[in-house]
């Protein structure tokens, strides 16, 4: 089944918005998530940190250069995602009609490209997956 993300997209007057009402927007948000696991679409949400404690690598110039937060315009803030495993777009599309935003912010919507989608690994690459995972042996 495809994978849909959930981007949720604000600004700083829709986040002082939210703040301003915290408690009702994770009330709501907690809601929310009961029902996409009710539904057994949710695969995983994540909420992000203050953008001021962020930082962004800026590889314009020739070396990459570290900025701390709060980095450039916030016209529009990537505040977090929900991921969704749902079975086509229209799904998705109804799903994030669904997801209790602040009137002024955005969700995108983004399908994750599939693993046949996107190079192979390196057998490298591969090795020290395999490293890393954990063994089966008993």
């Amino acid at each position: 089944m495809p994978k849909y993300m959930l981007i949720m997209r604000g600004t700083d007057e829709t986040n002082a918005a939210m703040m301003a009402s915290i408690d009702e927007a994770m009330a709501a948000t907690r809601r929310f998530i009961d029902e996409m696991l009710a539904a057994d679409v949710l695969l995983t949400a994540e909420g992000l940190d203050d953008p001021r404690r962020g930082f962004v690598v800026d590889f314009s110039g020739e070396t990459p250069l570290v900025m701390d937060g709060p980095y450039g315009e916030t016209k529009e803030l990537f505040g977090g995602y929900f991921l969704l495993d749902v079975p086509s777009y229209e799904e998705a599309v109804e799903w994030a009609k669904r997801v209790p935003a602040v009137r002024g912010s955005k969700i995108e919507v983004r399908r994750v490209a599939g693993k046949d989608e996107v190079p192979q690994q390196t057998e490298e690459l591969a090795k020290q997956s395999a490293q890393r995972e954990p063994s089966n042996q008993g």
